[in-house]
């Protein structure tokens, strides 16, 4: 294969992707399948995560080049199986965004006649008008959850179903009756006897939290992540204070570890 001359254009990836898996390719690429391919799918969708928390703008570029070279990949595979190709994958989502958007790709998305102003329509509007779209692809069989992944992570998939019913009014009218709901289940789980009752009842306090993040704009995986790597840092910089100090974090109280994690917390808030 001759290499494209022009490395930027989507042409030349899924020239390469195809010479990859033709007989005078790569033998791992040849091997793969959609299922060995899972696991470096989703492995390569939490490095682009990685690189938006990040906020690493050099980082996510190449990321998003990793998980487009997945999809691609996914998609030749099809294609060798007769099964479809890329290029139906792309008119796929192209129908979808138009069908899905009449107020931008409709006909009442421009004025028509003289004075007329296009139909204002505010994101709310567009959640809820997108859920109706979907109930009508769906013929009005298919329930409103059942398009959510449910291989996606308990609370992406919790904020997800949540966001969704929302769009059609299930939703708490403000922040306080969230607040009490919550305050209720930890009450439960207090009172909870059996571990499958506490177990149970602390699921119903991360979907109530999930909740709260839900209406207050924050992605609860972000903030979980985000929380995971604070931890991280501090309690690596208190190994390395007892390092320094000759001290066994294995033998020492739990009152002296409290006093070195206050002495990392300070320092970061002095910085």
């Amino acid at each position: 294969m001759t290499i494209p001359s022009d490395l930027s254009r989507f042409e030349a990836l899924t020239a390469i992707i195809a010479h990859l898996r033709s007989p005078s390719g790569c033998p791992w690429d040849r091997k793969q399948t959609h299922h060995s391919l899972r696991e470096h799918l989703l492995e390569e969708t939490y490095e682009v995560l990685d690189a938006l928390d990040e906020g690493n703008k050099d980082k996510l570029c190449a990321e998003l080049g990793d998980l487009l070279m997945q999809i691609v990949l996914h998609a030749q595979l099809a294609e060798e199986a007769g099964d479809f190709n890329m290029g139906n994958v792309t008119q796929g989502i192209n129908n979808k965004l138009i069908s899905r958007h009449p107020h931008v790709f409709g006909p009442s998305a421009t004025a028509t006649e003289p004075g007329q102003e296009a139909p204002a329509l505010t994101a709310e509007g567009v959640l809820v008008r997108w859920e109706e779209l979907k109930k009508k692809e769906r013929g009005g069989q298919a329930g409103m959850l059942d398009s959510v992944p449910r291989a996606l992570p308990a609370l992406a998939y919790s904020q997800s179903v949540q966001e969704r019913v929302a769009r059609v009014g299930f939703d708490w009218p403000d922040d306080t009756g969230v607040l009490e709901k919550l305050a209720e289940e930890i009450g439960e789980l207090k009172a909870a006897a059996t571990p499958s009752e506490q177990a149970a009842e602390f699921g119903d306090i991360l979907f109530t939290l999930v909740n709260l993040a839900r209406r207050r704009d924050i992605d609860p995986e972000a903030a979980l992540r985000e929380a995971n790597t604070k931890f991280y840092r501090r309690f690596s910089r208190l190994e390395e204070l007892a390092r320094t100090r000759g001290l066994d974090l294995a033998q020492l109280p739990l009152s002296e570890m409290n006093l070195l994690w206050d002495e990392v917390k300070r320092s970061e808030l002095s910085k």
